[in-house]
């Protein structure tokens, strides 16, 4: 896989996705052609306004970017038909340096694996099974099949038979005694040109005569045979040979192992490597959501490295990546929040801005190289930078995202004043999502001295809507707070007009006792001038988590 992935936080906002589409612009311009943008979080009514505003489909959603099984599987997958004759699936096997072979059916689902070991187990029995070293479980046509023979004669070829192979390399005399011993119409006679050997066979009614070596049968054999309803086949090869193909004439229908280990496609590889060494099979089918066969497993397979490449923006916490991110290549990382905890197996590209907003930085990485920043993508990056900083009045705003934002308003033509009222009015969370899903849209985790905790943010138009809603968010946040185990989740609902804030508190009595902002309802705070999570939030309840310490 040879994308780099330009991806954002869990749970993205609007700076989130904006900057993600925008870097991924970038970098395509200036030498990585593979940089695809991506989120790992749903859009919201918010985000869906400004892609439709400017005619942008929404990044691809990766939920784990952690190596799948298709990642590594083989998919040119070599399978057989069960009605495939063993003789084939083994040359196919022996070419190709297989030891199983998924049986598939016409619709491409799996129905088993052939593997070696029992088709060898039928071709060579054990001394206590020679018995079975005669016998013939296959149609006359799979014989003939087999053995790219010449069907001289043949009734009802089509019909699968449990024959006993016997050669017909003996006297006349002896060939006689033998054919006695079974039933005619349950053998198959394997004979060169000894005429009296193939018309006595025909006089007796046995079900098939394979002459072999493109030896001659006279007319008048033929002529009986045709009476009696004895089959004939012209084989090419001498009598061992045939009586071997004979034998592997069989179906690999009959070779299946119907308890098998599959996997699915997008199953972790992590997840399957687990399964794969606890199971005794070589190779393992991979199936799609439908249950179509779509590729091979084989052990050797969990040895490839996958290339997978991130590109994170916005962000540069593990905690806050998306799923799977400890097990990729991080090769660069654009933000503007305070340095977590993450580290590198290499050095990497890392540019982190003390500026509103993400989208500041990816516009000024086009502004001062001189890329071609097309309208679109241009419309974005106002879009994210008015988010994030509120249109210039949050307290992390800062003269250059002044400058860039008036920048972009010249080269897309948009008054953001205007534009920021149409945003911050295109849809309330709290109106438009259940309070579980409202709480999370955008919400992060945080760790400070080995503590965990969330704080999410919800950016309304006033208070009204909060109100309305308020016990159904109250209890969803104590929900998600007992779901994650951490030490205390918090919620800042921001009205964007006013410049105030409500925090929501889910935490032990200590925490909530050092919260010194006025408490208008049990658990709900009133911060007057509070509307940055980064800047003034999060130093707060550092000082708290301080305090209770």
């Amino acid at each position: 896989m040879n994308e780099v992935l330009v991806i954002g936080h869990r749970n993205p906002d609007l700076d989130s996705i904006c900057s993600a589409i925008g870097y991924a612009e970038f970098k395509r311009r200036t030498g990585l052609p593979e940089a695809v943008a991506a989120r790992c979080g749903d859009t919201n009514e918010r985000i869906d306004f400004v892609l439709r505003r400017f005619g942008v489909p929404a990044p691809r959603f990766v939920a784990n970017v952690a190596p799948k099984v298709r990642d590594v599987m083989q998919r040119n997958v070599m399978s057989a038909l069960p009605d495939t004759p063993v003789a084939e699936a083994l040359a196919w096997m022996d070419r190709n340096n297989l030891r199983v072979l998924p049986v598939l059916d016409e619709a491409q689902r799996c129905l088993g694996l052939a593997s070696v070991f029992k088709m060898m187990q039928f071709h060579l029995p054990g001394a206590d099974r020679l018995f079975e070293s005669r016998r013939v479980l296959a149609s006359l046509h799979g014989v003939a099949r087999t053995l790219s023979a010449r069907v001289v004669h043949a009734t009802e070829p089509g019909r699968e038979e449990d024959l006993t192979l016997m050669i017909g390399g003996m006297s006349l005399e002896s060939f006689q005694e033998r054919l006695n011993q079974y039933e005619p119409r349950k053998i198959l006679i394997v004979v060169g040109d000894r005429h009296e050997v193939q018309r006595l066979a025909v006089d007796s009614g046995v079900r098939c005569i394979v002459v072999t070596g493109n030896l001659t049968i006279r007319d008048e054999t033929i002529e009986a045979a045709k009476r009696n309803g004895v089959s004939l086949l012209l084989s090419p090869h001498d009598s061992m040979t045939t009586a071997m193909l004979c034998r592997a004439a069989i179906t690999v229908s009959h070779m299946i192992e119907e308890d098998f280990l599959s996997f699915r496609d997008d199953e972790l590889l992590a997840s399957a490597r687990r399964k794969a060494m606890e199971s005794y099979s070589h190779a393992f089918p991979v199936i799609d959501e439908s249950g179509t066969t779509v590729g091979i497993l084989s052990k050797s397979d969990f040895l490839k490295q996958v290339d997978r490449r991130l590109i994170l923006v916005d962000h540069n916490e593990l905690s806050q990546a998306v799923q799977g991110a400890e097990e990729a290549e991080v090769i660069e990382i654009i933000d503007h929040h305070r340095l977590g905890a993450l580290s590198t197996a290499q050095p990497i590209y890392f540019l982190n801005d003390p500026v509103g907003s993400t989208s500041t930085i990816v516009a000024d990485c086009f502004l001062r190289q001189g890329v071609t920043l097309p309208r679109e993508i241009a419309g974005l990056l106002l879009a994210g930078l008015i988010s994030d900083t509120l249109n210039l009045t949050s307290p992390t705003a800062t003269p250059r995202d002044a400058a860039v934002l008036k920048q972009l308003e010249g080269m897309t033509g948009i008054n953001a004043t205007q534009f920021a009222e149409d945003l911050f009015r295109s849809g309330s969370i709290l109106v438009s999502r259940p309070a579980p899903q409202a709480i999370t849209s955008d919400c992060k985790e945080y760790i400070e001295d080995d503590l965990r905790f969330s704080v999410a943010q919800i950016e309304e138009i006033g208070f009204t809507q909060f109100w309305r809603c308020k016990d159904e968010v109250v209890e969803a946040l104590r929900a998600y707070r007992q779901k994650h185990g951490y030490l205390f989740s918090a919620l800042l609902v921001t009205d964007v007009t006013r410049q105030n804030s409500l925090l929501l508190m889910a935490a032990d009595e200590p925490l909530m006792d050092a919260i010194d902002y006025p408490e208008v309802e049990p658990g709900i705070f009133e911060l007057a001038e509070v509307v940055s999570r980064k800047k003034q939030l999060l130093p707060f309840l550092a000082h708290c988590l301080h305090q209770i310490r």
